[in-house]
């Protein structure tokens, strides 16, 4: 079968070629690609400001698919059948390798992200593993393409072990820093969102149930804002979710004496830091990458209970012959939350 695969040949430039479908191999899955969702990651990309990327590559790793043929000695899993709507998990990880043995699968030594390191979802049919398929169980293509977005704030939740007595703020606003609010919330009765633009904001208070959400205006006293919102006490836990190098290396300033800052977005560059002033308030800081098979298990539940809920989230739509010539329009727009991509 030959297909038309949509790919990002160099930066701000997509174009269009024909290849075969790979034949699966033992343990893989030809899927049909039903839903892609846009992420940061793949804007970042298109503009030439993604870390460990290179050109040209198909993106899209957000996907809703269905198998259609299995490779040898590969069974279906219960709910992904042929035909059966799942999720994937783009996570390509070495099984035998120290960080995977240790359950770390998100950031295997040897990893490999669907359309970062390698080709994605850009096209009708893809080869994934068969054991990366998650049983969509009754939800739509929409909710399934969004999953894999929410599992990236389900795992930084996860990563901070934030409790009931935490004081929670997550800087930025965009998709990624939503889904982190979408689960801090319910592991803090005091979680919080800044960002720059009124629209996210208002986002969040309406959609996710967040009074306490406001805009920071540029130049405005940052850490003013925080104690405002903390009733005069600084984040216990802070949320990085800018991906801006200012914004990340500020929080040291803003995080409470013996708090934890999670680096949830990434820049290309060094983070520094104050050493008397990380000392002195004896700060945890981690990164959070990525998302763990249990991530994708619990979110698809919470999709499926209603604890999570997608439709909202989806402003602006494409079909995949759309995409080169529209992508740009699509993910310049000042009113963008989440774009999805129609495949078929």
């Amino acid at each position: 079968m030959i297909q038309t695969e949509i790919f990002v040949a160099e930066p701000t430039r997509f174009e269009r070629r024909s290849a075969p479908v790979a034949e699966p191999g033992p343990g893989e899955v030809v899927v049909a690609v039903e839903r892609i969702g846009v992420c940061g990651t793949d804007i970042h990309a298109f503009f030439g400001r993604q870390p460990f990327f290179s050109y040209p590559r198909i993106l899209g790793h957000e996907l809703a698919v269905r198998p259609v043929s299995w490779g040898p000695d590969c069974d279906p899993s219960p709910g992904c059948g042929t035909g059966e709507l799942c999720a994937v998990e783009p996570y390509l990880n070495a099984p035998g390798s120290p960080a995977s043995r240790r359950g770390k699968t998100n950031c295997c030594e040897e990893l490999q992200v669907l359309g970062v390191h390698c080709d994605g979802g850009m096209r009708s049919r893809i080869v994934v593993p068969a054991a990366k398929l998650h049983a969509a169980g009754g939800l739509s293509p929409d909710q399934v393409a969004l999953t894999e977005m929410l599992c990236i704030g389900r795992h930084a939740v996860d990563r901070a072990d934030v409790t009931q007595d935490d004081y929670a703020v997550v800087i930025g606003g965009g998709p990624i820093g939503l889904s982190v609010l979408s689960f801090l919330r319910t592991a803090t009765p005091q979680a919080a969102l800044v960002d720059l633009d009124a629209a996210r904001v208002a986002f969040a208070q309406e959609i996710l149930g967040n009074e306490r959400a406001s805009v920071v205006s540029p130049g405005k006293d940052l850490e003013s804002a925080l104690r405002t919102l903390g009733g005069g006490q600084l984040p216990t836990v802070i949320f990085d979710a800018t991906g801006n190098a200012a914004s990340m290396m500020g929080c040291f300033h803003l995080a409470a004496h013996g708090g934890r800052i999670v680096f949830v977005g990434l820049f290309q560059g060094e983070v520094r830091f104050d050493d008397p002033n990380f000392h002195r308030r004896e700060l945890t800081v981690l990164s959070s990458r990525n998302a763990v098979p249990t991530d994708f298990s619990r979110v698809l539940a919470d999709l499926r209970s209603g604890a999570v809920t997608t439709t909202p989230w989806i402003s602006h739509r494409m079909a995949l012959s759309e995409v080169p010539e529209h992508f740009h329009t699509v993910v310049t727009d000042p009113t963008l939350r989440k774009a999805v991509i129609e495949v078929g």
